[in-house]
């Protein structure tokens, strides 16, 4: 017979905060290390463009980017490789 478990509310609320927790973390640069992800207003400003700008390159998939709740972030290696001219 399989034990039955009640996941509660607060389970939820205490697991989502885990969650973004450990997310923040991962997204922190190290010690000696570069970010590995950047945020729409760090990409604007590495690339000197403006937010449409920014707009039109996820749009038509010249960068790509993962959402996060409300905030956009963006592959120091892919941003590399449009610089050198490399993304499609």
């Amino acid at each position: 017979m399989t034990a039955i478990e009640l996941i509660t509310k607060e389970d939820l609320r205490e697991f989502k905060s885990e969650l973004l927790t450990e997310i923040k973390q991962l997204m922190e640069p190290g010690q000696g290390q570069s970010k590995k992800w950047l945020k729409s207003n760090e990409v604007r400003k590495l690339l000197n463009i403006s937010p449409g700008t920014l707009q039109n390159l996820r749009i038509n998939g010249t960068l790509s980017f993962t959402r996060i709740g409300s905030i956009m972030y963006y592959k120091l290696e892919d941003i590399n490789k449009l610089l050198e001219g490399g993304l499609k």
